[in-house]
């Protein structure tokens, strides 16, 4: 389907016709690492998409310039598409740029490329290069400029050297890639415009060194592209962005004040960022940009997400995330037993309230009880001493029901039962008292007295 595709574009471009000639291909903004010439690999693109901008400086006084920027992304893992667009230079007469009233063309261009055939460490593909619609003083509007369309093919090798990956091209195209040496002049007689061959042959290198390594290495860019001679550097600043310079024609750099023309020479710089994916490693393989190869022969394995940088960014995140998550239910679990240690706190907290308020409560029964007790004493005091013995036994059954422990009610008793005339009675409330306090020496005295057989009365108990 694409191949189709390819046949119906030129068939389109072939149906129109001829407009005025394009004035620039600028460097750095077309598909691939390579300055003006197209790209192939054995591998897949290690990037999602790239994009960035380039210049070409063709004179300083008076300054002239160009410039473009571009896009590019590999679709599928052989079809790869780019868009560039270009304000072109003033190409007129270089002695009338200063009052030049010329205003250069805006272009807009497609570039679309299929990689064909690999074989080990050689690459094959062919393509459409500059798609170009730009405007014209002329007519209004975008209108395609056939001269610039490039139909092309490319060979591709890559090869290890010790630490130096080198990869070599070799192509032949059409419309752009043909000599072009057409030039306006103030000389009258060449004031003619002179078309050069449609076709023609380009070749390139691309050397990548171990040189700031970690980004990727230092490239260094030659090329021929049908044209001239084009050399530049592709310096890493990121593993990501690139600064690209160089030269551009510099086999025409001694005409540099002479002439001016489309291939005019020029100082370029650019630059340019790539998205990376997510590589899948191989062990022993090339370094670069493009890791075309590996020692064992093997091509590099990429998928559609994002670098290992961003991979292990978002891992990270994914397990700060999860540890967040599993300390979230530590922190839950742990406020759940907090809750239930709590409540169970609330529980004996609440029964010891509810121990105290009986505490409380019983103590103040028995306090209640005790001066009860103490009041029915105190009667049957009274009692015994007028001689009521009755009475004065009831009352003290009396505090006994109140309090059973009061030492003083036995001790009482037994003194009542002893004026009743009933000694063991007597005794064993004695000793009842004497038990309850045993440092009760009034009680001790009576039994001991009682034991002896010299009792009197007034040693009874009448407290």
């Amino acid at each position: 389907m694409r191949l189709k595709a390819f046949f119906l574009i030129i068939v389109m471009v072939i149906s129109l016709n001829d407009m005025s000639i394009a004035a620039t291909r600028v460097a750095y903004t077309r598909p691939g690492l390579m300055m003006k010439i197209p790209f192939s690999t054995v591998g897949r693109s290690p990037y999602l998409f790239r994009t960035g901008f380039g210049t070409e400086l063709h004179n300083f006084s008076p300054f002239n310039s160009t410039a473009g920027i571009y896009f590019d992304m590999e679709v599928g893992r052989n079809f790869s598409l780019g868009f560039s667009s270009v304000q072109t230079a003033d190409t007129t007469n270089l002695a009338n740029l200063e009052v030049s009233t010329y205003a250069p063309p805006v272009e807009f261009g497609f570039h679309l490329q299929q990689r064909v055939f690999t074989y080990n460490d050689v690459s094959v593909s062919v393509g459409l290069q500059d798609i170009v619609f730009q405007n014209s003083e002329l007519e209004s509007g975008l209108n395609l400029s056939p001269e610039q369309l490039s139909f092309f093919v490319v060979v591709s090798s890559a090869k290890q050297l010790g630490s130096y990956n080198l990869q070599t091209f070799l192509g032949f195209g059409t419309g752009g890639f043909g000599a072009q040496d057409s030039l306006l002049t103030t000389d009258s007689s060449l004031d003619t415009l002179q078309s050069g061959a449609p076709a023609g042959v380009f070749a390139g290198f691309h050397l990548n060194t171990p040189f700031f390594n970690k980004w990727g290495g230092l490239d260094f860019v030659g090329e021929f592209d049908g044209i001239g001679i084009n050399v530049g550097l592709r310096i890493p600043l990121t593993s990501d962005y690139r600064l690209n310079i160089g030269f551009t024609h510099i086999d025409k750099l001694p005409s540099w004040k002479i002439r001016y023309w489309p291939a005019h020479p020029a100082l370029t710089v650019g630059f340019d960022m790539a998205v990376p994916r997510r590589a899948k490693r191989v062990t022993g393989g090339l370094a670069g940009p493009y890791p075309l190869m590996t020692e064992a022969g093997d091509l590099p394995v990429f998928d559609d997400q994002f670098s290992d940088q961003f991979d292990s960014t978002l891992a990270m995140a994914s397990f700060m995330v999860s540890s967040l998550r599993d300390s979230v239910v530590m922190v839950n679990n742990e406020m759940r037993n907090l809750m239930v240690r709590l409540s169970a706190m609330e529980q004996k907290s609440n029964f010891l309230e509810d121990s105290l308020k009986s505490l409380k409560l019983s103590s103040n029964v028995e306090g209640k009880n005790m001066n009860e007790a103490l009041r029915h004493l105190s009667r049957s005091l009274r009692y015994f001493y007028g001689g009521d013995y009755r009475a004065s036994l009831q009352e003290v059954e009396s505090a006994l029901d109140l309090n059973p422990n009061l030492a003083l009610a036995y001790a009482r008793r037994g003194s009542i039962y002893y004026k009743l005339g009933d000694v063991q009675r007597a005794t064993i409330n004695w000793n009842l008292a004497l038990r309850m306090d045993p440092e009760y020496d009034d009680v001790r005295n009576i039994l001991k007295a009682l034991h002896e057989n010299r009792l009197r009365t007034t040693s009874f108990v009448r407290e």
